[in-house]
């Protein structure tokens, strides 16, 4: 599948070309904000995942299908070489991306996602929150607003699912994403990966904070640095955005 994607050139740039994947009902924008910080150095591709902003939709959605897009719309772009940052489930199409292109991926950026099979479900409420919105057919962010807190009350998670409600419809594939729940907790352990990797983690977040965590990590990409962004959730990108900027560019730097 060829996904949507916005790419910012950098013709006179001789460094290899950036690639910012979001997360579980997010869109390509969701990065911009990293994404724009280097556009002055090199090529920036930001992309919509399938059943994601304006990506197709589709029945399946797995990390395999979802690395095999990635490298599908690259290759339509005529980028062999390029680095790769995801954050949460695009952490994880990232990691996937980085073992089966492994010729292709020169760094890896994860945020705040760990290499394992998750096993909590934190995304119930969302999930009827948004199936609450399509089955009362509004058309107004306010109404799709004033539905939603009946079952979320956290604003920053109910402002960030309305940045993908347009024209009354979900530009995210609900029902798809909600079969295949399971396929995004989901991870099978990688042979190591020797590309040069950064970990950043939220020091409010659970997803890189147990000592599991730390050694799946090791395992899996023992080139890896784990960098800590404190006072930071989950969303550390959007919450402390010049510390992310800053480990990034002394890892780019660094190799």
């Amino acid at each position: 599948m060829i996904l949507n994607y916005q790419i910012t050139t950098h013709d006179d740039s001789k460094l290899i070309p950036m690639v910012f994947i979001h997360g579980l009902f997010g869109s390509l924008s969701n990065l911009g904000m990293l994404a724009r910080n280097f556009a002055n150095q090199r090529t920036i591709i930001q992309i919509d995942l399938r059943n994601h902003g304006l990506s197709g939709h589709s029945d399946e959605h797995n990390y395999n299908l979802m690395s095999k897009d990635v490298l599908e719309t690259l290759d339509s772009l005529n980028i062999t070489k390029f680095i790769v940052i995801g954050h949460s489930m695009g952490g994880k199409v990232a990691m996937n991306l980085a073992d089966i292109a492994r010729d292709q991926v020169e760094q890896l950026v994860v945020l705040d996602m760990t290499p394992i099979q998750y096993h909590e479900n934190h995304h119930a409420e969302i999930f009827e929150a948004l199936f609450a919105v399509e089955h009362a057919n509004v058309n107004s962010r306010l109404e799709a607003t004033k539905i939603m807190r009946e079952y979320l009350n956290e604003e920053m998670v109910i402002q960030f699912l309305l940045k993908s409600f347009n024209k009354g419809k979900w530009l995210f594939n609900v029902q798809a994403l909600y079969n295949h729940y399971q396929d995004i907790l989901v991870w099978e352990d990688l042979a190591p990966v020797n590309t040069p990797a950064l970990f950043l983690r939220g020091g409010n977040s659970f997803y890189i904070s147990k000592p599991e965590h730390f050694a799946a990590i090791e395992r899996q990409f023992p080139n890896a640095k784990i960098e800590l962004i404190e006072g930071a959730g989950h969303w550390l990108h959007g919450e402390k955005p010049a510390q992310v900027l800053e480990h990034m560019q002394a890892f780019l730097d660094a190799v």
